[in-house]
């Protein structure tokens, strides 16, 4: 039996898109480390990851042999390149981290928006849809706005191969237009071109001879670009594969092989044998297109899934079934459902089931000859019953595989809800509700009050100083200060009360059945606890205090409105007179007499006052 495989979308978009969120010339990023020569140093190597990919891994190591002498942001720098490496690598997970990390704490827009533009690829690749378009959605909200010409080179090259990926290969054509027209003076159009042609590729409109992959192969190579042009190479092998060219197929993979083992790229090399494989099966050569296969097959990282192995356990399928090895047929044909499910019909495994009955009955007859009738008879009813146990062991692991995709993204999408409902609900540092969730909870909550003529108090405090913190600590402490403060926040609250983040390093509370005298006593635990549970980082310690203002129903009504002003009113009067104290509706007066607050611009150490 024969598989009659369709022309689908390949993953060269993600090939493509994946090189290029970092493979322009980072002379255009914008990173601005203080230290010059490390700066520049990080920019050459950078340079360099496709053109001369074994130095560039060569010379990161050598950076970090000396990683303690970098700036803070030549630091992140070298963890964006490592997180780079490990995606050319195909080590997604690790990657994924270290790239999450550069857009949390980088303090360099260029650089961050690199980090994401990489995001999106790394995602897709790990089959994370869902998060993958979330990222491009955002950055194609940005796109009006981006006036850095690489920031917007970067962003229109992801969206053209996200969309193209997505099976909208229209728009993603779009988009690389508009990805050439504003390609960076001084920058090759390969990689523009390269969007062109994936595009192009996902809309079938492409032949071994389409001028334009003939284009960009050529322009790609001459400007030094060889990962590119190995990646259109491919989509070349793919296209002369489609129309039976096998000799010229082979003749370009034996041109581009030695490039490719130079760069070292996975997803190529991964690529070049399973298109390996294929070329030797269509020749006849069992044997060649067997070790090309299980080449691809023992390259590949548990859990892939991926049109490479897809093909390479077809071929492993194939060849074993023509040589008679049953067993190992029937365990490569359950590799190739999982990489293939999608295809897979009855009727493909009723003619499997068919064509393996019909070839033992003929390997049967050959053995068999000469023996009487009645043994041929028996041997052959034996083998029936034998391929009668196997197509029942086949459907139940077809029945199997199709219950656990189901259920696998069942709970995916359940949980891709949930995450969405958090984020819509909750600020994403400290897990509290944001400002306006905050204020939609509080306005219901305060509703519900005003029909049992219960009373509660708003609280609106403010960390003192924090700017100091971010000053001299650095972003990550100062963001690990506010989660600090929310945690002793949440240890005083009632599970009634309402939580939320109002902006930067302001917060809300509103205390539910809690009359003014009660909301002071709680304002002031709180305000003293800040004060007494300084953030211990290592041997840092970083004290810190709050403002706070507080205003009541009792006075005030339940009116959101007036309560938030009188509360803000309130904070800010606490502030005039010196910080680190409370104060109620407006008046001047403090609830308790306080110590005067630590300075952010002079943290304690463990052992010393």
């Amino acid at each position: 039996m024969e598989f009659r495989c369709p022309r689908i979308m390949r993953f060269w978009p993600v090939l493509a898109g994946l090189m290029l969120c970092a493979s322009v010339n980072p002379a255009h990023a914008g990173s601005a480390p203080s230290d010059e020569a490390g700066k520049n140093r990080l920019a050459q190597i950078d340079a360099i990851r496709l053109s001369d990919h074994p130095r560039f891994v060569e010379a990161l190591a050598e950076v970090h042999q000396t990683s303690a002498n970098l700036s803070a942001r030549e630091k992140w720098y070298l963890r964006y390149l490592d997180g780079w490496e490990l995606n050319f690598e195909g080590i997604y997970p690790e990657a994924e981290s270290n790239i999450r990390d550069v857009i949390a704490h980088a303090d360099d827009d260029a650089l961050v928006t690199r980090a994401t533009a990489m995001l999106m690829n790394n995602l897709s690749e790990q089959g994370k849809y869902a998060e993958a378009y979330a990222v491009a959605t955002r950055a194609a909200d940005t796109l009006p706005t981006v006036a850095d010409p690489l920031a917007r080179f970067i962003l229109l090259a992801n969206l053209a191969q996200m969309l193209t990926f997505a099976g909208q290969p229209e728009l993603g054509l779009k988009y690389a237009d508009m990805m050439l027209a504003a390609t960076p003076a001084g920058q090759s159009p390969c990689q523009a071109m390269v969007q062109q042609v994936t595009a192009l590729e996902g809309a079938r409109s492409l032949t071994s001879r389409s001028p334009q992959l003939l284009k960009t192969i050529d322009v790609c190579t001459t400007d030094h670009e060889p990962v590119f042009a190995d990646t259109m190479a491919l989509i070349l092998v793919d296209r002369l594969l489609d129309e039976h060219k096998l000799e010229d197929a082979m003749a370009t993979i034996e041109r581009i092989t030695p490039v490719i083992q130079t760069t070292r790229y996975y997803q190529h090399i991964l690529s070049l044998a399973s298109q390996r494989a294929q070329i030797f099966e269509q020749l006849g050569k069992t044997n060649e297109a067997k070790k090309a296969a299980l080449d691809a097959v023992a390259m590949s990282h548990p859990g892939d899934i991926n049109e490479a192995l897809r093909f390479a356990y077809r071929v492993l399928y194939t060849t074993e079934k023509r040589q008679g090895r049953y067993a190992a047929a029937l365990n490569y044909y359950e590799h190739y459902v999982i990489q293939d499910q999608g295809y897979l019909r009855d009727a493909n495994v009723r003619n499997v089931a068919y064509e393996a009955a019909r070839q033992h009955f003929l390997a049967e007859k050959l053995e068999t000859e000469g023996l009487s009738k009645e043994n041929r008879i028996l041997r052959l009813q034996q083998a029936l019953d034998g391929k009668a146990v196997e197509t029942s062991r086949l459907y139940i692991v077809m029945l199997v595989l199709a219950l656990l995709s189901i259920v696998f993204w069942m709970v995916r999408i359940k949980r891709s809800q949930l995450r969405f409902k958090w984020l819509s609900a909750c600020d994403g540092l400290t897990g509290i509700f944001h400002h306006q969730h905050f204020m939609t909870e509080a306005e219901r909550s305060l509703r519900i009050l005003e029909r049992r003529r219960g009373h509660g108090c708003l609280v609106s405090f403010d960390l003192d100083h924090f700017k100091q913190v971010n000053d001299t600590h650095g972003h990550a402490v100062g963001d690990a200060v506010l989660k600090h403060a929310v945690a002793i926040t949440k240890a005083h609250l009632r599970r009634a009360d309402i939580f939320g983040r109002l902006g930067g390093e302001e917060f809300g509370i509103l205390l539910v059945d809690a009359p003014c005298l009660q909301g002071m006593v709680i304002a002031e635990q709180l305000r003293a606890a800040f004060e007494a549970s300084p953030l211990i980082m290592d041997d840092l310690v970083v004290p810190f205090s709050a403002s706070m203002g507080l205003a009541s129903t009792e006075t005030l009504g339940y009116e959101l409105s007036p309560l938030c002003r009188a509360a803000d009113a309130a904070l800010y009067e606490a502030k005039r007179a010196g910080r680190n104290r409370v104060v109620i509706n407006g008046d001047t007066g403090d609830t308790a007499t306080l110590p005067l607050p630590l300075p952010f611009g002079l943290p304690a150490r463990r052992g010393t006052a």
